[in-house]
C-alpha cells in the first residue's frame, strides 16, 4: 500500500470513482455499482475470503477508470482491457489475492465457455458481445495454460458471481456494505 495514503483515503478514492461513474450501465442493463454490490454479495454469501469478496466488488473498476479517462465516453464495440487496467490500478494498494482474480476474470469467462457446454448459455447479452472481442472461447492450449494458473479457482469463482450479479431488481446494498472488507484487505496488505 502507498505510504502517502491511509486506508480511509484509499477507500474514499475508490468510492469516489464509483460515485462518479457507477451509475453507468456500460454494456449491461444493470448499473456498474449495482453489478458490483450484487456480485460481492454472492461472494460473501458463499463465504469467500475477504480478498475474494473485494476482488468481486472491484472486478470491473477498469471500466470506470476508462470512463474517467475518456470523460464519460465508452466504446463498447472495442475491448478496453478493463481487467488489466483495474488490476494494475488496485495493485498499488491491494495484495495479489485481490488483484489476480480481477486480472484473470475475462480469461476465466473464456475458459468456462471452453470447458463447460452450458456456460455460454448463462452469459448475458453484454457478456456474449464482449466475449468475441476478448478472444472467444479458449483453445486447448489456452485451457491447459489457464488450468495451471495459481489464481484460477479464485478467478473462476469471481466469474461465476459476475454472471449472477446482473439482476435488474435493486439489491438495496451499497458500497458501504463492503467497507469493512476493503478495510481488512488494505490493512493486511500493509502488514505483509
Amino acid at each position: 500500500m502507498s505510504e502517502t495514503k491511509n486506508v480511509n483515503e484509499i477507500i474514499n478514492e475508490i468510492e469516489s470513482i464509483y460515485s462518479r461513474w457507477g451509475t453507468n450501465k456500460y454494456d449491461e442493463q444493470v448499473s456498474q455499482i449495482e453489478h458490483a454490490v450484487q456480485c460481492a454479495d454472492y461472494a460473501r454469501l458463499d463465504n469467500a475470503s475477504d480478498e475474494l469478496v473485494v476482488a468481486t466488488l472491484l472486478h470491473d473498476i477498469g471500466h470506470l477508470l476508462e470512463l474517467e479517462r475518456r470523460e464519460g465516453s465508452a466504446d463498447v464495440a472495442k475491448n478496453d482491457d478493463h481487467e488489466s487496467t483495474g488490476a494494475a490500478f488496485l495493485a498499488r494498494h491491494f495484495s495479489p489475492a485481490v488483484t489476480a482474480p480481477i486480472a484473470l476474470h475475462v480469461e476465466a469467462k473464456r475458459y468456462l465457455c471452453a470447458i463447460e457446454e452450458t456456460y455460454f448459455a448463462k452469459l448475458s447479452l453484454g457478456s456474449v458481445r464482449s466475449l468475441e472481442m476478448q478472444g472467444g472461447k479458449m483453445n486447448a492450449e489456452e485451457v491447459e495454460r489457464f488450468a495451471k494458473h495459481p489464481a484460477r479457482e479464485s478467478a473462476v469463482a469471481l466469474r461465476r458471481w459476475d454472471e449472477l450479479g446482473k439482476d435488474l431488481q435493486p439489491s438495496g446494498l451499497t458500497f458501504d456494505d463492503f467497507r469493512d472488507y476493503l478495510r481488512r484487505c488494505l490493512t493486511r496488505a500493509v502488514i505483509r
